[in-house]
């Protein structure tokens, strides 16, 4: 069993796999998984509780270093040496573009690595969360690089908090809106929409969208691709999994 944390910048998710070793496109087996607020770590002391003993723990962080402090003394209950996992240069058939290939937040490697292991071609991988990354990577597993905007929520933030009469309050997405809160939601929505078309249209025809993240769903409902659209929760922790399956001793 391995253990997975995906340590976001508003949310940590943790899922138990039944497995260490996965083949090529195969899905892992999620035995048990959660998720609680970044600032409220220490929660997760309750539902690990009841865990069984991972033989491996691997975990990509981008909250900084008050999140891995929060983290250490939950993960001390075991004598397992966590893999603090980072980017890199090249792993699991996917090779980085990036200029520092180790300077790319590890959640979008993690996103790559699980997205080339479903397609083993070109594709466009999203996350969607408080920032919106958009990668792609090519037909041979190059990612090229990415682009990085602001999210839904933020999007509505920087709005009601950078203007006089713009509110901050909940929306509905309509084609002709007609009033203001409605005219917010549907423009961040169809923001986010158009810069992944964008980058869609510059793969081949065809080519699938995996989107993972807090507003997968309500983005991904507004994307208008000739293309598979596929919602994946733990796009994030597959990623780390094979990562670290990748990482063991060959003798392990």
């Amino acid at each position: 069993m391995m253990l997975t944390v995906d340590c976001g910048n508003t949310r940590l998710k943790w899922a138990l796999y039944g497995t260490t070793a996965l083949e090529q496109g195969a899905q892992p087996l999620v035995l048990q998984q959660g998720s609680v607020a970044v600032g409220a770590i220490s929660d997760l002391a309750a539902p690990w509780n009841g865990l069984p003993q991972p033989q491996a723990i691997a975990i990509g962080n981008v909250a900084g270093e008050m999140a891995r402090a929060a983290l250490l003394p939950l993960l001390a209950r075991w004598p397992v040496e966590p893999l603090w996992v980072r980017a890199g240069a090249s792993a699991c058939g996917v090779v980085s573009r990036y200029d520092d290939p180790v300077q790319l937040g590890v959640d979008r490697w993690a996103a790559l690595i699980a997205a080339w292991a479903r397609c083993q071609g070109a594709c466009l991988v999203v996350s969607a969360g408080t920032a919106t990354t958009i990668d792609s990577l090519s037909a041979t597993g190059e990612f090229p690089g990415g682009r990085i905007l602001a999210g839904v929520a933020l999007m509505k933030k920087a709005l009601a908090t950078n203007t006089a009469d713009l509110p901050l309050r909940q929306g509905r997405y309509a084609v002709d809106p007609c009033n203001t809160a409605d005219a917010i939601e549907s423009g961040c929505l169809e923001a986010q929409a158009g810069a992944i078309e964008r980058c869609h249209a510059r793969l081949p025809a065809g080519s699938p969208c995996y989107i993972t993240g807090g507003a997968a769903t309500v983005v991904a409902a507004r994307l208008n691709l000739a293309a598979p659209v596929s919602v994946v929760d733990n796009l994030v922790l597959e990623g780390l999994l094979r990562l670290a399956q990748a990482a063991a001793p060959r003798s392990a």
